[in-house]
């Protein structure tokens, strides 16, 4: 049979090749002048031994180790989770700087583009320009929905709909003695509705509101840090000001929040209005005070608009969820070339999810240009790793049900993919979470891999657009920062258009290059940057979840 995009060997050193495609029991496959009997049936995104191993024997992939045989595997056979478990190379940050050679990639086509944002007195560049009502503490969560409720529809926010559901339709069904089965077959789906300007405010995006359920009880740690967090959205270049409610007497004390807020930026000048309740006379004037801040704030928020800024002004998060066998031959290279040339021009990228670096701690050390950096990175992997384990949990769990239906049987497999989305470029600083993007070029943020967790701490750290890609589909958003959703494959990106911005899926059809799909998906990145709105901020996709620092993957 033909193999063309059938099959695939990613790395000349691995033992294991990517199906493209169903591929039937007993079908011969060819490759690289070889042939090979399949043994078994080998399901699209899954892998098949190109030779015969013995139980302990090493599995590489992406050319590096991603597993041993728990049992003997014939040439041509399944790898699956009954023969396969985890396992990664040692890895140790030495004393001495690297000697880092890297190649840019041609950028020459985007070296004069720019996107229209909103410019900072820092001098950073917002895509967005959002005004924040956030709680300091759970017990705020009411008060703020109250707000939500109050500001939302009479400053004209509220008018954007993605979609509207007919429920007035169901009711009158029902008190004319409807049937069930008539219910359950009405149409009630509306035509979308989508504002295209708020007429109040047009140069302000939205109002965000981060409800959440920290900030007192449980480890002072976590309270502190989630000032920390709460500090950095401030902070970002895709919010003007920020209305924050407080208790009075949780961990999470607004002087926290301050302190952090002063060291992330000390010139800092956006209008920052603080409430305590414990200190005000009554629920009523604690919310009529706070409308009327906001009103102010949004007053000066608005007189700022869009105007160019360079492709160097740009901070991209790179994140990925419901990952499939396809990420790392399509959406997540893709990623990577978007980063290398977002480096290359000048700008920043931000590799998070550190359980999905697992397997590639020596490749990342090894792009440090740093000695403190690689250290610092193998700090931060060695002690969460070993915490997560002490909970039972350890980098190994990673996985979920639907990552390994899709190929991606080991936490090794899946994080050589995932480690894809940070290019080839060198590694210009490591961040624990919460701490700032302030160099560009390629950084290191350590995050869980759960997607909203992972997202939240991105845009905490100052991104100011998020690539995600996805195999399986996730309406993953983000509050203050656009969320580009890019599919793996096609399938996905047919199936689902209403959450997927980009289609990847055309690399592993053979219709266009990584190199190719790169440089569209920075076009419709500077789109974003500019203000068009991904599928995310249409279907108003905010999520938001703080994490805390005990266990997560």
């Amino acid at each position: 049979m033909s193999t063309a995009n059938t099959v695939l060997k990613i790395h000349p050193k691995d033992n294991v090749i990517v199906a493209l495609r169903d591929l039937e029991k007993n079908t011969k496959v060819s490759l690289n002048s070889e042939d090979y009997i399949l043994n078994d049936t080998i399901p699209a995104k899954h892998k098949f031994a190109t030779q015969a191993f013995k139980k302990g024997d090493a599995v590489y992939m992406y050319g590096v180790l991603v597993g041993r045989a728990k049992k003997d595997i014939a040439k041509g056979g399944l790898i699956s989770t009954t023969n396969l478990e985890h396992d990664t190379e040692t890895y140790a940050a030495n004393n001495e700087k690297n000697k880092i050679e890297w190649e840019q990639p041609d950028f020459s086509k985007f070296i004069t583009k720019t996107f229209k944002g909103y410019h900072r007195a820092d001098g950073k560049v917002g895509t967005e320009n959002n005004w924040l009502i956030i709680p300091l503490v759970f017990c705020q969560n009411r008060n703020v929905e109250v707000l939500k409720h109050a500001l939302l529809e009479k400053l004209g926010f509220s008018k954007e709909q993605h979609l509207k559901l007919d429920v007035d339709a169901l009711i009158e069904d029902y008190k004319n003695g409807a049937s069930t089965e008539a219910i359950l077959n009405k149409d009630i789906l509306k035509s979308s509705q989508h504002k295209e300007k708020n007429p109040l405010f047009p140069n302000i995006d939205g109002i965000h509101f981060l409800t959440h359920e920290g900030g007192c009880g449980g480890a002072t740690s976590d309270s502190v840090a989630l000032c920390h967090l709460l500090a950095g959205y401030i902070n970002n270049p895709n919010v003007a000001g920020a209305t924050i409610l407080s208790l009075g007497c949780q961990h999470a004390q607004a002087s926290i929040l301050q302190d952090a807020l002063n060291k992330m930026s000390p010139e800092h000048k956006k209008p920052i209005y603080v409430l305590e309740q414990q200190h005000i006379a009554s629920e009523e004037v604690l919310l009529a005070e706070a409308v009327k801040k906001t009103f102010v704030g949004l007053i000066e928020a608005n007189k700022i608009e869009r105007k160019p800024a360079p492709l160097s002004k740009l901070v991209i998060g790179l994140e990925c969820g419901g990952s499939d066998g396809f990420s790392g031959i399509s959406a997540n290279p893709t990623l990577g070339y978007v980063s290398d040339l977002i480096v290359a021009l000048g700008g920043a990228s931000v590799l998070s999810e550190f359980p999905e670096l697992n397997g590639v701690e020596q490749e990342m050390i090894n792009r440090c240009t740093k000695v403190e950096n690689a250290k610092k990175f193998s700090q931060i992997m060695s002690t969460y790793n070993a915490k997560a384990d002490a909970l039972g949990a350890g980098f190994y769990a990673n996985p979920s049900p639907g990552n390994i239906k899709d190929g991606l049987i080991t936490d090794a497999i899946k994080s050589a993919g995932a480690a894809k989305k940070g290019g080839s470029s060198p590694v210009e600083d490591v961040l624990d979470y919460t701490e700032q993007v302030t160099q560009p070029g390629l950084n290191l943020l350590c995050t869980p891999g759960n997607d909203v967790e992972s997202t939240t701490g991105l845009a905490g750290s100052g991104c100011n657009v998020i690539l995600f890609t996805t195999g399986l589909g996730t309406p993953t958003g983000n509050p203050i920062t656009p969320v580009v959703k890019v599919s793996t494959n096609s399938k996905l990106y047919n199936k689902m258009p209403d959450i997927i911005d980009f289609n990847a899926g055309t690399i592993i059809e053979g219709t266009t290059s990584i190199e190719e799909a790169g440089e569209q998906l920075l076009d419709f990145v500077i789109e974003v940057a500019s203000g068009k709105l991904t599928k995310a901020k249409q279907l108003r996709q905010d999520d938001f979840i703080p994490w805390k620092r005990g266990m997560s993957l």
